[in-house]
């Protein structure tokens, strides 16, 4: 695995995470309802570092390798998509849209995994905890939704 590709990947992890920061839960997530299952909160830092050495991992391995257009063109698509999730659940409070964001979210982590899987096994297999997690999170996504009804969105002259 070259370092320095893996560090390019993991630097465009961090960009990505950067929107957390920008957006952080605060006090209005607190105060939302959430089910039963909802992860605890020193899960997501944990989840999410592991989750970017991961695919950072995987990027760099997969890099290398000619036939590697799809795997990366897909681990790019995980990657706005995933930037776009925070700032629409957490910056405007859009719950619904951002569920929408979850769907081409999920399918990219998805087919990112799989085309990984074809060029290289471990880097397919360093996107399971990914999914898996991503799973998570559009299933809490939808649970707060449906169990938050009457919570009012962001509006753009507050922002």
């Amino acid at each position: 695995m070259d370092v320095l590709l893996f560090g390019i990947f993991l630097l465009a992890c961090c960009a990505a995470g950067a929107t957390g920061a920008a957006f952080p839960p605060g006090r209005w997530y607190e105060t939302l309802e959430k089910p039963a299952w909802t992860p605890p909160d020193w899960a997501f830092p944990l989840a999410w570092t592991t989750i970017y050495l991961l695919i950072s991992f995987a990027g760099a391995r997969v890099a290398v390798l000619d036939g590697n257009g799809l795997a990366l063109a897909f681990w790019a698509v995980q990657a706005g998509f995933s930037t776009l999730w925070t700032p629409i659940f957490f910056g405007l409070r859009r719950m619904k849209a951002a569920l929408l964001v979850m769907v081409p979210l999920w399918g990219s982590v998805a087919a990112c995994t799989w085309f990984n899987i074809q060029l290289d096994f471990w880097a397919g297999v360093a996107f399971l905890p990914y999914l898996a997690w991503v799973s998570v999170a559009a299933a809490l996504n939808a649970a707060v939704w449906r169990l938050n009804p009457g919570v009012a969105p962001v509006r753009p002259s507050e922002i």
